[in-house]
């Protein structure tokens, strides 16, 4: 197994944690582009939802704009240089109760788009250690980098966006070996020297609040 590459939490506020490795490896239940220990936050508010569930909520989809986490700022997990960044995938509506059964139907098509059809919008850093950070579903035209641009950890990349393979906004986090994502291996990851679990809330307050 490769060395654990630790990480800075990508955000500030209040966000819950999903497909969590420290709870299953494969995390998402597939090796496919290296995204075996790869791990989920979802914004929420201070009551831990990412959007108040209605009735209309469980019978059709609903615009992001419904949850507040949407378009919320995006930094730089460590410092390295910009290697890849994808902008051009819209955000499409949130799904769920019974319209996510037919998202999750959908799975097989966004598989055949490859890694953009699941990563939608996506900024690659590269780390001088050689290892490489992904964070996708970001928000469409919100990444403020560009690739071969330097970044220090807490730089803002983007925003949280509902792109790519995502049923609500959140912002998926991934470490692996290579830009090439059909080979590459993946790279376990913690935040601040651990590893959160499924359903729990991360506050990372501003700085000087």
């Amino acid at each position: 197994m490769s060395r654990t590459l630790d990480l800075a939490y990508p955000f500030r506020g209040r966000w819950a944690v999903q497909n969590s490795p420290a709870d299953r490896v494969p995390s998402h239940g597939t090796r496919l582009f290296a995204t075996a220990y790869a791990i989920d936050f979802v914004p929420v508010d201070d009551r831990g939802r990412s959007a108040r569930l209605r009735l209309t909520s469980l019978l059709r989809p609903e615009p992001p704009e419904r949850f507040p986490g949407f378009g919320r700022s995006l930094t730089a997990p460590a410092g390295g240089v910009v290697v890849a960044v994808h902008d051009s995938e819209p955000d499409h509506e949130a799904f769920r109760g019974i319209p996510s059964i037919g998202y999750a139907a959908s799975q097989r098509r966004r598989v055949a788009k490859g890694w953009v059809g699941l990563a939608g919008n996506h900024v690659i850093i590269g780390l001088r250690t050689g290892e490489l950070v992904a964070l996708c579903h970001l928000q469409h035209g919100s990444i403020r980098v560009s690739a071969g641009q330097s970044v220090a950890i807490g730089d803002e990349i983007g925003r949280c966006g509902n792109s790519g393979n995502s049923t609500e906004p959140h912002v998926h986090v991934q470490a692996m070996d290579s830009i090439d994502l059909h080979h590459a291996r993946a790279i376990p990851i913690t935040f601040r020297g651990r590893l959160p679990s499924n359903r729990e809330i991360v506050d990372i307050p501003d700085p000087g609040t």
